[in-house]
């Protein structure tokens, strides 16, 4: 004889209706939420045999944290039941909102004379990308960002920059020094063969334009990296 089919505790009828996560926000404001009520109010509701509030914490818990989804693509919503293409692309959509907030700068612009410091920074937008982007990091003489701009994006494997590209946005945006930096899908920051010789020749451009090239960093994971930063930075290497 089977078994009958178990459905997991339906947690939303089970919570009093004064403190379901809506009537907590409008009493208490979004700060008083939980990670998994706040995804819950962008949800709405469940699917059949999972309630909103259930449907949030098996997300998270598959992310590994509620920070980690603004990683997810339309296809990792999609693998949860109920979850369709619409709601799936509103998800990214916020996701990816998420992501670009905490990029931006606040009241004063980011100092950012240091490779950790310049890791840290980019973190985020470089979290969970597919495929190499090169970014440049336009200083002021304090070492603060007055921009930070994408020059390209490129396959999986690789994604260089020609040192005019580097040095054009430098002296549009008036840098008085610069920071190059790119990502490794991988995780694992160690340079290869490419990143070392662009990293020669933006380093002898410098010298022409005369624009500081204080750095170039590149983004891994602290996990996948075997030293445990989870960047490398050419200048503490002595090649800059």
């Amino acid at each position: 004889m089977s078994q009958p089919a178990v459905y997991p505790e339906n947690r939303l009828r089970n919570t009093a209706v004064g403190e379901r996560p809506q009537e907590r926000m409008e009493k208490l404001g979004p700060g008083a939420l939980s990670d998994t009520e706040l995804l819950a109010m962008l949800l709405r509701s469940g699917t059949r045999g999972m309630d909103v509030l259930s449907l949030s914490g098996r997300m998270i818990h598959e992310a590994g944290s509620l920070a980690a989804l603004t990683t997810w693509q339309e296809d990792d919503f999609r693998k949860f039941k109920g979850i369709g293409r619409i709601k799936a692309l509103q998800l990214v959509t916020v996701m990816e909102i998420a992501r670009r907030v905490r990029t931006q700068p606040g009241r004063e612009p980011p100092l950012l004379n240091r490779a950790d410091l310049v890791a840290d920074y980019l973190a985020a937008p470089a979290q969970g990308l597919p495929v190499e982007k090169f970014w440049v990091l336009c200083l002021n003489r304090k070492n603060r960002l007055i921009k930070c701009l994408e020059i390209t994006s490129g396959t999986a494997t690789a994604a260089l920059a020609h040192p005019r590209e580097v040095f054009r946005a430098g002296i549009k945006h008036g840098a008085t020094a610069m920071i190059c930096a790119h990502n490794h899908p991988s995780g694992d920051p160690a340079p290869s063969r490419a990143d070392i010789q662009i990293t020669r020749q933006l380093r002898d451009a410098a010298r022409t334009v005369d624009i500081d090239l204080l750095d170039h960093v590149i983004v891994g994971r602290a996990e996948t990296d075997p030293t445990g930063r989870g960047y490398y930075s050419f200048r503490e290497a002595g090649l800059i």
